[in-house]
């Protein structure tokens, strides 16, 4: 099993988390940093604002954060294809808040306990 409390395996989680990033928005973040504490990852990630997303802002703003809200589904499943594919960690939940005001993202990998 993947060692998870190792700068290493921080470096290989920030890489996994902007590569999803790059994949869905076409940029990574500008802020990143993740901590372990027991089962839990947490990614603290400030975003780049889209040129479509500051239109849509402007014109639709409903239509925006509906958006946002899918992108968000949209990045924790993503997410957790790659965590599961790359690592052999057991993944109970991926939880996730976007603020679009400030373009901070928290998401939280809950890996299960074993017992």
């Amino acid at each position: 099993m993947l060692p998870i409390n190792t700068n290493e395996t921080k470096k290989l989680l920030s890489h996994m988390y902007n590569e999803v990033s790059k994949e869905l928005f076409g940029f990574g973040t500008t802020v990143l940093k993740v901590t372990v504490e027991l089962n839990v990852i947490t990614f603290q990630a400030k975003h780049r604002r889209a040129p479509r997303s500051e239109a849509l802002e402007g014109e639709v703003p409903s239509l925006k954060q509906e958006v946002d809200f899918h992108m968000s589904l949209l990045y924790k499943k993503k997410l957790r294809q790659k965590l599961e594919t790359q690592t052999d960690w057991e993944i109970e939940a991926v939880l996730r808040d976007y603020d679009s005001a400030t373009q901070r993202a928290f998401t939280n990998i809950v890996l299960k306990e074993t017992m």
